[in-house]
């Protein structure tokens, strides 16, 4: 039965039938193949900064001959790469799919050095004789004119040759230092007569158990757990962080959180509005703890709560009634959705099952043209529920953005997570408008868990980084001052919702977000997803008929505009603090339902 469907492992095969085969040699081959062939172009058509701008005989023929060269590579290289993370992801011990990972990461070098190449070419070309002169450039236009700003940033060429190279003994193996070593944590857990062993993730899981003992319990052997690894990750943490900043400097941004903003296509007015409004309704938030509490029985949230369901609900939501759910009311939303939803679950793109050496947390991620994959650890609740419509999110952007080029669909995380929290609300309005009173109050409550999630502890987390890139410029700092740093944070922004002696400071190691090398304050872009979305939402109650194929074009768009502009096609002013407040408003609206639920009148 539907109804009792095991969470299942997702299916590889449509990339290749195993690491070690024929299908993949070949297919790193013909990768090294073409990388090789593109670094003839680029030498043949001298792709390089050059002193003048004056438009060369050959510049649009080059120009055409690499975006065409590119986009077919990239694909190849995604579905590559994919196939191997895939792995990695969810069996950390697979020594097979880790070294090749290491192997394919040299292979692919010569391809990372010839980007900056591209990037001072094109900052030294006459751009706007180039655009009116090829069709194909005009297609690419935002790349090319962001690849125009990102050259003023660059070092020399030889500087970003040898940080390409180092990158690979440096912040990347940080980066895959922290992710091994989490994922294949083990933590201690149990009564003293009766130990047992059981993986992060597992543990991690316990923060919704009914049963508050159980969390408790929990809690202090997660934060145990990691104060044993405290060394590595804070090494890993000053590493990459160290790193960043010089990069940032050498590349002549202000701070990091300058490249962060580039990177993610908004600008500072826009952070400040939306942060402004996000301080403003912390009061809000910690009502709903509140509230949350008092619906426990508790006179104050301690950490191990935040995640405790209100209403028993373990045998309500199987994985099989969630699939069924969400495919549903996709359907509801837009046949072409509800078709994807089926998809996805007909052809098993999902690995839900929690087991030892996955890694915590959900993904999607696009395997090449309109498909994907995706990674979650379902447990039977909402909130899992509210995660997959979530993950399925990104992968219907991915099939909205199949019929662009490669090239076009290079999302910022700003954009990358409306699609997905449009998906999640979505699927809680239909779980309110359909569900019993307490089935309405589980389903606020994954509601109001997820938003304050996304708007105060991403606030927190948002100054712990802030914190750290100052602090690095001076010196390294110790674990503990990394606990501080964390500690301090969720008290300015959970204020009296939590107590203040259960909080989480090693919430720095949790987050693999923090190790990240390519891009750096990965967490206000979830914010802006969450109330960009709700903004959207809006808009398509209004006009439900004509608003579906519009935001279908604006997925598919987002590579190809910066956020304010995409915005302005639904009247959205993305840097006025008032959007904002209308977006968080609605959160409000929840808060009160939720209280009423649960008879909190404070």
């Amino acid at each position: 039965m539907a109804s009792t469907l095991t969470p299942p492992h997702w299916n590889l095969d449509a990339l290749f039938p195993g690491i070690d085969t024929p299908e993949f040699r070949e297919a790193l081959t013909e990768i090294e193949t073409r990388i090789d062939a593109l670094r003839a172009l680029f030498d043949r058509y001298g792709i390089e900064a050059r002193p003048t701008r004056e438009l060369r005989e050959t510049d649009v023929e080059a120009l055409e001959a690499l975006i065409e060269h590119n986009n077919a590579l990239s694909e190849k290289v995604r579905a590559l790469t994919s196939f191997l993370y895939a792995h990695i992801a969810t069996d950390a011990s697979n020594e097979l799919a880790q070294g090749k990972s290491s192997e394919v990461d040299l292979r692919l070098l010569p391809l990372s050095q010839l980007d900056p190449r591209f990037t001072a070419w094109i900052g030294s070309v006459d751009l706007e004789a180039l655009l009116a002169a090829s069709t194909l450039a005009r297609s690419h236009e935002f790349l090319l004119r962001k690849r125009a700003r990102r050259a003023q940033h660059q070092m020399s060429p030889a500087e970003e040759g040898l940080a390409v190279e180092l990158s690979l003994t440096g912040g990347s193996a940080w980066s895959k230092l922290h992710g091994d070593v989490s994922s294949q944590l083990s933590v201690a857990f149990g009564e003293a007569d009766k130990p047992e062993t059981l993986p992060m993730s597992e543990i991690r899981n316990l923060a919704h158990h009914a049963d508050r003992d159980v969390r408790r319990t929990a809690y202090h052997a997660e934060l145990a757990a990691w104060k044993g690894i405290e060394i590595p990750m804070a090494a890993a943490l000053n590493s990459i962080k160290g790193e960043t900043n010089l990069l940032a400097k050498r590349r002549r941004w202000e701070s990091a959180l300058d490249a962060s903003l580039f990177s993610a296509n908004i600008d500072r007015p826009t952070l400040e509005a939306m942060m402004q409004a996000a301080e403003e309704s912390f009061p809000t938030f910690r009502r709903y703890l509140h509230a949350k509490a008092h619906a426990l029985g508790l006179d104050r949230l301690a950490w191990f709560d935040l995640f405790a369901p209100v209403e028993s609900e373990e045998d309500a939501w199987s994985y099989g009634r969630a699939t069924e759910f969400v495919e549903r009311h996709f359907r509801g939303y837009s046949p072409h959705m509800g078709d994807f939803a089926a998809r996805a679950f007909r052809e098993e793109w999902v690995d839900a099952e929690p087991r030892k050496g996955k890694r915590d947390g959900a993904f999607c991620m696009g395997i090449g043209g309109a498909d994907s994959r995706i990674l979650m650890n379902f447990k039977p609740s909402f909130g899992a529920v509210s995660t997959l419509a979530h993950e399925l999110g990104h992968g219907y952007h991915n099939l909205c953005l199949a019929n662009r080029t490669p090239l076009n669909r290079n999302t910022p995380m700003t954009l990358a997570e409306t699609a997905s929290i449009f998906c999640e609300t979505i699927i809680r309005d239909a779980g309110v408008r359909e569900g019993s009173e307490s089935e309405k109050l589980a389903i606020l409550e994954a509601s109001l868990q997820g938003s304050c999630q996304v708007v105060v502890d991403i606030s927190s987390r948002f100054r712990f980084e802030q914190a750290i890139f100052e602090r690095r410029e001076d010196r390294e700092l110790a674990p503990s001052e990394f606990c501080q740093i964390m500690l301090d944070a969720q008290r300015a922004t959970y204020g009296d919702g939590l107590d203040q002696d259960f909080l989480h400071g090693y919430m720095w190691a949790v987050k693999g977000h923090y190790y990240g090398t390519r891009v750096s304050f990965y967490n206000y872009p979830y914010m802006y997803g969450l109330l960009f979305a709700l903004g959207l939402y809006e808009a398509y109650r209004s006009d439900p008929t004509g608003f579906v194929p519009l935001y279908d074009e604006l997925l598919a768009s987002t590579g190809e505009a910066d956020a304010a502009t995409l915005g302005a096609r639904f009247g959205i002013d993305v840097r006025s603090v008032e959007f904002w407040r209308s977006s968080l408003a609605k959160i409000a609206e929840d808060v009160d339902r939720y209280c009423a639920l649960v008879g909190y009148s404070n």
